[in-house]
């Protein structure tokens, strides 16, 4: 029998064989195997580029069940990457990925391949942009909202240096709820034409469908013959004599008036861009019709593509906040492998207390509602929840706002993230002696996302501020009872400061106070442990192992980090010797600050600070790294003792 096929397009049955077997051939050829380079890619026939696509999902998807990891952005941009590598030559060509978390393929694509497994392990791969990776990582990024700057002043650089090569800056629609893409936008029109920025639209809508007519323009105005036929067009008539130029600028007039009544001018246009768009961001042929036109086109070019979160892997699909940021899971059921009650959950769960008692208390996130524990307070008080986007500078000014005119505002962020709230803390809160709580979370080591994440930096931050208040919980009960004084017992800036994950054990014996500090051990021993937060768990535990030995120990245990109670430095006076232990900086910490105080009190002791110094930490579980810099049991055991290796 005649195939259906062969019956419409009278092809012989040889030839419809053939096309079969093609077909199967690309269905079961392997590609991303011989992808050691973007020149490779560019080797392979356009009809293999779907195939690779679904080969680059299921790595993706298999990798990030392993290490965890950023999965829904990544699977929403595949296809964009394959047709960015296709078409720009990199690292000549310079990309620019905004906030740098969707960088997976791109890796894949650049000869990371064999090295993916190793994914935001320790001494792997990062779950970012990396520039000691590979020349086609242009910065380090993982905040949101710095490609367009960062890609504007590399464009700007090469129009000095008369260098070629074109810069594209990839941009989320989340990075659009912050103000810094708008200060790079408003100054883009300078750049002449090696300037491109591309929008991935994937949930919010920036620009409306209007109609067949404006979507056949869309597609029309993406394909490079257009501009090519559009020069040809104003050449020519512009070699008609007298009139030629006349002609040429009344049809541009004609033209731009034509499209604005169909399509309406975009803002994009009003700052000087040449907008294309909107497009298939799955569609690869489509992406690169846009990709070579914006390399016609004589000014900045902006291309709006739509793309669908998690495409291919229909848990991430359905739910792609919780797949956003995901440690490691089932890839069949899409469930998270079992872990214990976090401190984010715990304080989600005792807000939603509180606000249920008073309704002067709000909620604030900056896009992060999911990851601070804040999706229960979403649900059940709407109107006292406000996500405000990528935006942690308006957020807090926003919470001052707030706090001014009555309410108890609860900013949840992240403290990598709360580093871009420094003038916002000090001018707007601490100056003004405004209420606001900061609810700090991921405090300390992270573990996978690395150096741009590391919450080491905040304390040294917020240390030098006058009128702020910091607390440093080590437990869960700590925790709720140090929110419910702020809420109720300060009337400054207050911050909350708690790490990634759950809480760990202490002795049974440790009492927690309401107390600014407290005292574990022998009060009258001549050696003392300082610290605070999560290591105060490893300073116990070292603390009751020592004391088997033999040694008596004090652990004073900071609350309250700043302002440190002269009652602390007062119990440390007559120690001998001083052991500081400190999950944060050493410059600027509360380490260095209590050794100030002791030597002010008259301190004629030794003292000893362990802390993190001068430096950015890489990826690495948060157990490892709390190892590496001696602020596990084992560590601080050593450094008392002296002795490595006990």
């Amino acid at each position: 029998m005649r195939t259906q096929c062969a019956m419409r397009t009278g092809w012989p049955r040889y030839k419809i064989k053939m096309e079969q077997q093609h077909i199967k051939k690309i269905m079961t050829e392997r590609y991303l195997n011989k992808i050691n380079s973007p020149a490779d890619l560019k080797k392979l026939p356009p009809e293999s580029l779907p195939v690779l696509a679904q080969e680059i999902r299921e790595t993706l998807i298999a990798a990030v069940s392993q290490t965890g990891g950023h999965l829904a952005s990544n699977l929403g941009v595949v296809e964009l990457t394959i047709a960015l590598h296709r078409c720009f030559d990199s690292p000549r060509d310079q990309l620019v990925w905004d906030v740098g978390h969707q960088v997976y393929t791109h890796k894949l694509l650049t000869g990371r391949q064999d090295r993916f497994a190793t994914l935001r392990c320790e001494e792997g791969l990062s779950g970012f942009s990396c520039p000691r990776e590979s020349e086609h990582d242009v910065f380090f990024t993982g905040h949101a909202g710095t490609s367009v700057s960062s890609a504007l002043g590399l464009a700007s650089a090469k129009e000095i240096r008369e260098a070629a090569g074109y810069t594209v800056a990839i941009v989320g629609d989340g990075s659009f709820t912050g103000g810094l893409i708008y200060e790079a936008l408003n100054n883009a029109s300078r750049v002449k034409d090696n300037f491109i920025v591309v929008l991935n639209e994937n949930e919010m809508s920036i620009s409306e469908n209007v109609g067949s007519v404006a979507r056949y323009l869309a597609a029309l105005r993406t394909k490079p013959e257009y501009y090519l036929l559009k020069d040809r067009t104003e050449q020519v008539l512009r070699r008609v004599p007298l009139l030629g130029a006349g002609m040429a600028s009344g049809v541009h007039k004609t033209k731009a008036a034509l499209k604005n009544m169909l399509y309406r001018s975009t803002w994009f246009e009003e700052l000087g861009f040449r907008y294309l768009g909107p497009i298939d961001g799955h569609d690869i042929a489509r992406l690169c019709e846009a990709f070579d036109s914006a390399k016609i086109i004589k000014q900045p070019v902006f291309i709006h593509i739509n793309t669908v979160k998690g495409k291919g892997y229909d848990f991430a699909e359905r739910a792609p906040e919780q797949f956003h940021g995901i440690s490691k899971f089932d890839v069949v059921s899409g469930e998270p492998l079992p872990s214990g009650e976090t401190y984010s959950e715990r304080f989600g769960s005792k807000l939603c207390e509180l606000a249920r008692r008073d309704e002067r208390i709000c909620a604030i996130t900056a896009a992060m509602s999911l990851g601070t524990g804040l999706e229960g307070f979403a649900k059940q008080f709407e109107v006292r929840f406000f996500d405000v986007g990528i935006a942690e500078e308006h957020a807090v000014t926003f919470a001052l706002g707030l706090a001014k005119n009555g309410t108890v505002p609860v900013f949840a962020v992240y403290a990598t993230f709360l580093q871009r709230c420094y003038d916002q803390l000090l001018h707007d809160g601490a100056l003004q002696k405004q209420k606001i709580i900061l609810a700090v979370d991921r405090a300390g080591f992270v573990g996978g996302d690395g150096e741009t994440h590391q919450g080491l930096y905040d304390v040294a931050l917020m240390n030098g501020i006058p009128h702020v208040e910091i607390y440093a919980p080590a437990r869960f009960a700590e925790l709720e009872a140090m929110l419910e004084c702020a809420v109720y017992g300060e009337h400054q800036v207050v911050a909350i400061r708690y790490p990634r994950g759950g809480e760990r054990p202490l002795p049974e014996d440790f009492k927690f106070s309401a107390a600014d500090f407290n005292l574990y051990g022998d009060p009258a021993a001549g050696t003392a442990i300082v610290t605070y937060g999560r290591v105060t768990a490893a300073a116990a535990a070292a603390l009751n192992r020592l004391k088997a030995e033999g040694l008596s120990l004090l652990l004073i245990k900071l609350n309250c980090i700043k302002p440190i109670d002269d009652g602390a430095v007062q119990a440390a006076l007559h120690c001998k010797q001083i052991y500081f232990f400190e999950e944060g900086t050493k410059n600027g910490g509360i380490g260095d600050k209590f050794a100030r105080l002791l030597l002010e009190a008259g301190y004629r002791g030794g003292y000893r600070l362990t802390a993190v110094d001068d430096c950015f930490v890489r990826q690495a579980e948060a157990e490892a790294l709390l190892r590496q810099y001696h602020l596990d049991e084992d560590g601080i055991v050593e450094t008392i003792l002296g002795r490595p290796g006990v």
